[in-house]
């Protein structure tokens, strides 16, 4: 089953979206929105899946599916954290700073608790005061949306609360990060609104691709049209999601509706660093990994940061070459 959320209010207008994202039909009889559906998603989730599949067989009334028309899935959410399940990205970061990482990285997962009272539309521009020292870049991650989760869930059980799945454009301003690490407290203002795709799926629309709380299919990010990142987000995922999702409930329950990501989806190459995709590697998911990587090997680097005008697009295929989630289509202006 595919859904998504039109633009209506401050919540958005729940949509069933048929398999090759051509044609929806609405489902406010059902439930008005995408919280409200999750709010009792054990009632509400066997009737969407009769309305989705009516969809696909042209049994129900359905017009055609723009995704410029569309909110992130959960345009506002009650929670958003963000992992970095993908260590060799952290790794990097790090080396480029010549700082030691700890061996816990490994062992326990890095997570922050993100801005999640608006959330950017997928084709919404990343709207910025100035690009001067605030070190715009995009993260290309896989997210995930839960049930009601309890807390201390193991990591096996915490998978059975995973409901829908999509990706998102994490923002990132890397030139503000330090500052505010060095204040002990955490991201902030380092992190503005995120982006998701105009589509979530159900695990069971993803077939084999997801198995043990990992997608393993490519995440393709085109920045200024041209292919920057390609990496296979299944591979060198150090936290499958339901570790992620049971490090966030350790302490506390977590509400239906929130939001777990992945963090930038990274791979390594015979144990090092990827290489750009016109050298035969994979590529990056963000700005920020090949800047460490040009800054480990030559000193410093050499690749901007985004500018005013400079465009991302962030997409997913199932191995048919259907889009799975839509895209992100975003470019950066001025406010």
């Amino acid at each position: 089953m595919k859904l998504a959320s039109l633009k209506s209010g401050r919540d958005g207008q729940l949509v069933v979206v048929n398999s090759a994202l051509t044609k929806m039909t609405r489902v406010t009889d059902i439930a008005p929105t995408m919280q409200a559906a999750l709010d009792q998603w054990q009632e509400i989730e066997p009737q969407l899946k009769v309305r989705f599949q009516q969809l696909e067989n042209g049994q129900v009334e359905a017009e055609d599916f723009d995704q410029t028309k569309c909110e992130s899935p959960l345009p506002r959410a009650y929670q958003w954290a963000d992992g970095s399940a993908y260590v060799n990205h952290v790794e990097l970061v790090r080396k480029a700073r010549n700082a030691e990482m700890p061996a816990t990285f490994w062992t326990d997962p890095l997570m922050y608790q993100g801005g999640s009272d608006s959330f950017l539309a997928p084709r919404d521009n990343i709207v910025m005061p100035q690009t001067d020292g605030f070190g715009v870049d995009f993260e290309a991650e896989v997210a995930v949306i839960t049930n009601d989760v309890p807390m201390g869930v193991n990591p096996e059980d915490a998978l059975q609360h995973i409901k829908l799945i999509m990706i998102v454009n994490d923002v990132s301003l890397r030139g503000l990060i330090p500052g505010e690490l060095a204040k002990g407290f955490g991201f902030f203002q380092s992190k503005p609104s995120s982006a998701f795709s105009p589509v979530c799926v159900t695990p069971d629309m993803l077939g084999d691709a997801w198995q043990g709380g990992k997608l393993s299919l490519p995440l393709m990010s085109h920045y200024n049209g041209t292919l920057f990142g390609k990496p296979e987000a299944g591979i060198d995922m150090t936290f499958h999601f339901g570790q992620l999702v049971a490090h966030a409930a350790k302490t506390r329950p977590l509400c239906a509706g929130t939001v777990i990501g992945s963090g930038t989806v990274s791979n390594k190459l015979n144990d090092g660093p990827s290489k750009p995709v016109a050298e035969g590697g994979v590529g990056y998911s963000c700005i920020a990994e090949i800047r460490m990587i040009e800054t480990i090997q030559n000193g410093s680097p050499t690749t901007p940061f985004m500018q005013f005008g400079d465009n991302i697009q962030i997409e997913m295929f199932d191995k048919s070459g259907q889009s799975i989630f839509g895209q992100i289509n975003q470019n950066v202006e001025p406010q």
